[in-house]
């Protein structure tokens, strides 16, 4: 469902310190600033260091200096506090399983014995940057159904979700429309454009998708602004904004910033980061010229 009565403008920004941000982070970063301020509402900071292996706390810092710089503010982080913390995601796990409970107690999930290379080797599907039906980043390969119950079957209710994959499933042939606010009109069919994908990961960590859903529920998020990367991710998690009773907010996918190859841009980009570009003596405003 969406948000009702027109709360008050509550948008977020969301950099995982895994890396120096790049030009592409600051476009979508500052597109976040400029609409929560013409909304003359409050943006957030969350710091998603979900990944344990991969998450620095120098990239951590970076990150709100690199920002600041920039001439992005935010009213509620990890360094300002606010009413919705704790404002960094490896903070927020009790929150996370609550979610996974509830989504097996609901039969929404399942728990899954394959790996990505058994996925990967039984799908005939698109991976990530390849062609298909979708020209879109997909941040897991389409899954076959190997562990899927059948209909109907007994939820498995165990006291933790270690060890296992644990998979939502989705609605087959279900379509999943939208209208974002800088792409326009999207549509994506469940079991086609995507299989069922991960909510927590074999080495106990929360997936990608629970954790955003959650955080921006509970942190009373009404639009996100990011990357059109992310657009097939938006249909995940409004499969799982239906499943857990979560408002839907507005969304705003940016367009994506690429090299000179036309590749998107990534962390591997170090060349185009906020501080490789700030070393070499490029002011804020030049930066933001570039968007």
């Amino acid at each position: 469902m969406n948000q009702s009565l027109n709360p008050p403008y509550r948008g977020r920004l969301a950099p995982s310190p895994t890396g120096h941000l790049h030009l592409g982070h600051a476009r979508t970063f500052w597109a976040a600033y400029e609409r929560a301020s013409a909304a003359g509402g409050v943006l957030v900071l969350r710091d998603e260091d979900l990944d344990p292996a991969r998450s620095r706390d120098e990239f951590a810092a970076a990150m709100l200096e690199d920002l600041r710089w920039l001439g992005v503010g935010w009213q509620e982080g990890p360094d300002v506090g606010g009413a919705f913390g704790p404002y960094r995601q490896s903070e927020r796990r009790g929150l996370y399983l609550e979610a996974w409970a509830r989504l097996v107690r609901s039969g929404h999930v399942y728990p899954c014995v394959c790996s990505r290379r058994d996925i990967a080797r039984a799908a005939s599907a698109p991976h990530e940057g390849q062609a298909g039906a979708r020209q879109l980043q997909d941040d897991e390969p389409h899954y076959t159904g190997t562990c899927r119950p059948v209909a109907g079957a007994e939820p498995r209710a165990p006291a933790a979700p270690a060890g296992l994959n644990w998979r939502f499933r989705v609605p087959d042939g279900g379509e999943i429309v939208f209208e974002d606010l800088k792409q326009g009109r999207q549509g994506f069919v469940a079991g086609r454009d995507f299989g069922d994908f991960v909510v927590w990961r074999r080495d106990d960590v929360p997936a990608y998708q629970l954790a955003v859903v959650v955080d921006d529920a509970l942190m009373r998020i009404t639009e996100v602004v990011r990357g059109a990367d992310l657009l097939k991710s938006t249909a995940r998690q409004m499969l799982l904004q239906r499943a857990l009773g979560y408002p839907t907010p507005a969304y705003f996918h940016c367009d994506l910033v690429t090299d000179e190859r036309g590749e998107r841009l990534a962390k591997r980009h170090e060349s185009l980061s906020l501080r490789a570009l700030r070393a070499a003596g490029v002011t804020p405003e030049e930066v933001r010229a570039r968007f």
